[in-house]
């Protein structure tokens, strides 16, 4: 089919730029990593409380700590858009015969492919700070946050492609991404929440995705949540997506 053909030629353009300066995959990991080494060992006498099984507190921290990696880990990948769109790349591929649609999956798939990378390190370095994980929880709990990347990286390239320039658009990912996060229990379970701000979680999908993944690590594959977690970030993935692509078709028009 030409739009996989389309994709994978803009997947492997896209991969091939972010791998002239690799070293940004890992400076995007500087965040995570201090809330693990400097923040999580706060919770450990926290163990006992609503949401944090004694001895287990690293066993929710830190499927939490990769969905705040999957949010803020793809929210800015517009910037490199809007320096395409700057130089004219975007307008020049949108007067070839590429799929439109692939323009936009092969970068979004490019985000989550590196997402996926970076959630894999910071779980092995999490493994010497106690954390036990299922290992085919570990697995499936990957699809979830690419997922996630591809939500964000699609909002982020749809606004890009709205704005054209980079100061709209840092403070508008971050008016969505920060109560998002906070609404989600990343950092500390929801259970510690009084009632209203567990009533407001409720409407917040990102939440359904960090109860889902710990219930991924802990192994508890019966649990309701995982199916309402990969139900309502797939959807809204695919929600996401489209609107992306809405604002590339407008541009082309």
């Amino acid at each position: 089919m030409k739009i996989l053909h389309d994709t994978r030629l803009m997947f492997i353009r896209n991969m091939q730029h972010t791998l002239r300066s690799p070293v940004f995959v890992f400076v995007s990991m500087f965040q995570p990593l201090m809330y693990l080494i400097l923040f999580m060992p706060l919770l450990n006498g926290l163990g006992g409380v609503p949401g944090l099984p004694a001895g287990k507190t690293v066993d929710v921290f830190i499927p939490g700590l990769l969905v705040l990696q999957a949010l803020f880990g793809t929210a800015f990948v517009g910037f490199s858009l809007i320096d395409d769109i700057r130089t004219g790349v975007i307008e020049r591929f949108l007067v070839t015969p590429v799929n439109r649609s692939a323009i936009l999956l092969g970068r979004v798939l490019r985000d989550a492919i590196i997402l996926l990378f970076q959630c894999i390190l910071i779980t092995l370095v999490a493994i010497p700070f106690g954390l036990s994980i299922n290992i085919y929880g570990f697995l499936l709990s990957l699809l979830l946050y690419a997922l996630i990347g591809i939500t964000m990286a699609s909002l982020s390239y749809g606004f890009a492609l709205i704005y054209k320039i980079e100061d709209p658009l840092a403070p508008t990912l971050n008016t969505i991404a920060l109560p998002v996060s906070l609404l989600s229990g990343i950092i500390l379970p929801l259970a510690l929440a009084p009632v209203w701000l567990q009533d407001i979680s409720k409407i917040n999908p990102f939440s359904y995705a960090v109860y889902a993944t710990r219930a991924l690590f802990a192994g508890s594959f019966s649990s309701i949540d995982i199916a309402e977690g990969f139900v309502v970030i797939g959807v809204l993935a695919i929600l996401v997506f489209l609107w992306g692509l809405n604002s590339l078709k407008k541009m082309a028009s």
